[in-house]
């Protein structure tokens, strides 16, 4: 009887580790939120080689990262399981203790975790949402992008192309000029009639404005409130959410790094809705135990960006309500990979007939990027 031998064998070391960074222009000159202004993304990318095998992951993070992994995780991964990604998650929070857990240690494990996920699943000859306790075929999206610098026209283009691509949700920044605020999420309302709609803040307010705008945008028909102040502030978070107005859910936590953040703005009651960034949070090992964090208090989880990753992490969460199909990173994972997820009737949905991920780095249109 024919047998495969990587499904049976006790370990499937890995024999190499390589990392590039890129950094992609964005398609305007430039791009804003309500606090931040930017004209490019970088990324880091890292490849981890087993029995013929390759797995990749990515965290959009600068360069930095990079040299961490290089520095202080490669020796790490080299020689480790494939197979057992969680014990070399622990190993790597040992190895960056002194570099802190938060910021670009946090990208760099997210990064590589995701990689040695992505190889486990092709080692196993499975797509990667299979190989994780896959719970849906299929995970909602919701377009988001709607920057602030954008004008009307651009707007407007924007929305109507997720409300043709199925999406059922749309989210818009706001934030960065409250005289305009108002008429961009009327321009929202008539792009997409039927949508549920979503602003992000980027934590522009202070808590007593985003109060204010809280009930404003509910006046208008929003319903989903990201960040109306910073994500570090966790009572102002918590003095907004217990004050919104009926029907607006506060969502926060992109910038989450680790376990006890996102212990703490629990235990602040600071959202009605989690988030959190599978490159930025520790990766699928740790996006995982926050699903049981939100399981265990009944309350819902949003995925913040890299949807090519972030659907197939989300296929295996309970508490999963949808993954951000934002702009610059679809955008992004088209241009650098092939395989990409495309959204159907805004849905993402992992396909079993590409192992792993299903990402392959084209490396000659990627290398016109690198850093």
């Amino acid at each position: 009887m024919a047998t495969t031998t990587i499904s049976h064998r006790r370990e499937a070391p890995v024999e190499s580790v390589q990392v590039s960074g890129y950094e992609v222009p964005t398609c305007t000159e430039r791009e804003s939120d309500g606090t931040l202004v930017w004209d490019s993304t970088s990324l880091v990318v890292v490849e981890v080689g087993a029995a013929g095998r390759v797995g990749l992951g990515y965290s959009y993070c600068p360069p930095a990262a990079g040299q961490l992994i290089e520095s202080k995780l490669a020796d790490i991964v080299l020689g480790a399981d494939a197979l057992m990604p969680g014990a070399t998650w622990r190993e790597m929070q040992i190895a960056t203790r002194q570099a802190g857990h938060a910021g670009i240690a946090a990208m760099a494990v997210s990064a590589v975790d995701v990689a040695i996920w992505d190889l486990k699943a092709r080692l196993l000859g499975v797509c990667l949402a299979d190989a994780l306790p896959r719970q849906r075929e299929s995970v909602p999206a919701y377009g988001s992008g709607g920057f602030c610098n954008y004008s009307s026209e651009q707007l407007r283009r924007q929305v109507e192309g997720w409300v043709e691509q199925g999406f059922r949700s749309v989210k818009i920044k706001v934030g960065r000029d409250q005289e305009l605020d108002t008429r961009r999420v009327e321009l929202l309302r008539e792009a997409a009639p039927e949508a549920e709609m979503m602003v992000d803040a980027n934590g522009a307010y202070t808590a007593h404005e985003a109060l204010e705008w809280a009930e404003r945008y509910r006046a208008l028909g929003v319903r989903y409130f990201e960040e109306p102040v910073s994500s570090q502030d966790l009572e102002g978070l918590s003095w907004v959410r217990a004050r919104s107005p009926g029907g607006l859910a506060v969502a926060a936590g992109e910038y989450g790094w680790n376990l006890p953040y996102f212990q703490r703005m629990l235990d602040a009651g600071a959202v009605h809705i989690l988030q959190a960034d599978v490159t930025r949070c520790g990766g699928i090992t740790n996006l995982l135990r926050i699903d049981g964090l939100c399981k265990a208090r009944c309350l819902p989880f949003s995925a913040h960006c890299a949807p090519s990753i972030s659907a197939h992490a989300c296929a295996a969460m309970e508490t999963v309500r949808h993954v951000e199909y934002f702009f610059d990173h679809y955008r992004i994972e088209s241009m650098l990979f092939d395989g990409t997820l495309e959204p159907k009737d805004g849905l993402l949905t992992p396909a079993r007939s590409r192992p792993g991920l299903g990402l392959e780095l084209k490396r000659a249109d990627a290398s016109r990027y690198a850093i």
